[in-house]
């Protein structure tokens, strides 16, 4: 991964490797949140932050063929991932090169990758779900 591009919003991952997404936890509350908030939502104490699993389940998803924001490629798939090991339901982009695999329920990796641009109208690191495998072995 280049060093040389920088991440759509900072504080939100790590690029590795391997590639991991930065939640908070609290300790009085015993839960996780992504992204990281600046106090627990919950009894608004103090978070930490974590490294969240780089593995999750598709929980649902919405392939959009409408022109594509911050130059994304089109079309372009938003989904829910939950993230079990985390106990999160998080959304993201997904897999722009693997739109024809998608399948609720499917096993979905973390990747982190160049993904259209910033704020900057520069290029960006975006992280985005990918299968695991085809959903035809899902």
């Amino acid at each position: 991964m280049s060093d040389t591009v920088k991440p759509v919003l900072e504080g939100v991952l790590e690029k590795g490797p391997p590639a991991r997404l930065l939640g908070g936890y609290c300790p009085r509350c015993e839960r996780k949140f992504f992204p990281e908030p600046f106090v627990c939502p919950v009894c608004q104490g103090a978070v930490e932050r974590v490294p969240l699993s780089d593995k999750g389940i598709l929980y649902s998803f919405a392939l959009v063929r409408t022109k594509a924001p911050f130059g994304l490629p089109q079309p372009y798939a938003v989904g829910y991932v939950d993230l079990q090991a985390d106990g999160l339901r998080i959304i993201s982009l997904l897999d722009p090169e693997r739109l024809e695999d998608l399948a609720i329920g499917m096993p979905m990796g973390l990747r982190v990758a160049p993904l259209g641009l910033g704020a900057d109208h520069e290029p960006c690191l975006r992280y985005y779900f990918t299968p695991e495998a085809s959903k035809e072995n899902a």
